[in-house]
């Protein structure tokens, strides 16, 4: 979340008036996340979330994720819901931007992950996945083998060589190694995030109290899922894979849906495509966003340490999977 467009109190006080929560006591933006405009509404009806929509969502898109939240909450999934207005319509324009108003919720993410948090995160992915088999919505997956080609294809050799040197020729070779290797059919698809960090996922009194920021959710396979879970939730902060975080993971999405000896298998290759997403993505926004924006860039190197990690897995032992 963060703040990249301003909205006056005239313009949200004539905005509120499309609902039914009263009057506006309080809008606070909220400064963490690259994506949209967030803001924490205090209203006489309790608490809400404003979004305006910026940067990667296109407006076309919203409806598939305004819909998800609501299919997802309607089948026990805890995420936000979108607040629709007296017209009936969730999704609306404020300032110039696509906006919606969704609701709050309470827990906060973790600041230090533990294995009882990947146990936590290992279920309610497994529950996601299960809740999205029966959502009409369909998104192709942007972000997939062919993005990153074109994400490569935007960074100069030069800009990846100041990052680390030989950057350029290992991602030139690993894509085509990534993208020989990437299963073509034959693993479970379905809705899937695509983005479960930590700081998407809520936390209250140790139990996951909910899923939040479904911006990149798509079409594709269920594993790759998990697979960016295992690189944003299994590494510790110096670069070293956490195999008991990944097993608590591991052990409690298949209590809740097996995974088939395919989807194990493909895990190798699925975690370093994922890996290797995040370091392009990173890498992009590294050497494209201006000096004095407003959202620092995330540091790609720390995607580099992951890739190269997966690059030497010859068995999923290595994940704690026989």
């Amino acid at each position: 979340m963060a703040v990249y467009t301003e909205v006056s109190d005239e313009d949200l006080a004539a905005f509120a008036k499309n609902y039914d929560f009263g009057e506006i006591l309080s809008a606070k933006g909220i400064a963490e996340g690259v994506e949209n405009s967030n803001y924490l509404l205090q209203t006489a009806k309790g608490p809400y979330i404003l979004t305006l929509y910026e940067r990667r969502v296109e407006p076309k898109q919203l409806p598939f994720f305004l819909g998800l939240m609501e299919h997802l909450a309607r089948s026990n999934v805890q995420c936000p819901v979108p607040l629709k207005g007296r017209d009936g319509e969730a999704l609306r324009t404020l300032c110039g931007r696509p906006a919606a108003v969704i609701s709050f919720l309470s827990g906060l993410w973790p600041r230090r992950v533990t294995a009882e948090h990947c146990a936590e995160l290992g279920a309610a992915l497994a529950g996601l996945h299960q809740a999205g088999m029966s959502y009409e919505g369909k998104r192709a997956n942007s972000l997939s083998v062919d993005g990153w080609l074109f994400l490569l294809s935007r960074i100069a050799p030069q800009d990846a060589e100041n990052i680390e040197r030989g950057l350029n020729d290992l991602l030139t070779e690993e894509l085509f190694a990534i993208s020989k290797a990437w299963p073509k059919a034959g693993l479970p698809t379905g809705i899937i995030h695509a983005d479960l960090f930590p700081d998407n996922v809520f936390f209250q009194h140790g139990k996951c109290s909910g899923l939040i920021d479904f911006y990149f959710a798509c079409n594709d396979l269920l594993a790759y899922d998990i697979a960016i879970c295992l690189n944003a939730w299994c590494f510790e902060s110096d670069g070293s894979f956490n195999i008991t975080k990944a097993k608590r993971l591991f052990a409690a999405y298949q209590a809740v849906r097996p995974l088939e000896p395919a989807e194990k298998a493909a895990l190798p290759i699925l975690a370093r495509g994922a890996a290797m997403r995040f370091l392009l993505t990173r890498l992009f926004d590294w050497v494209n966003t201006p000096a004095g924006a407003m959202v620092k860039p995330k540091d790609p190197r720390e995607y580099l340490l992951k890739l190269n990690f997966h690059r030497r897995v010859s068995d999923l032992g290595a994940y704690g999977l026989s």
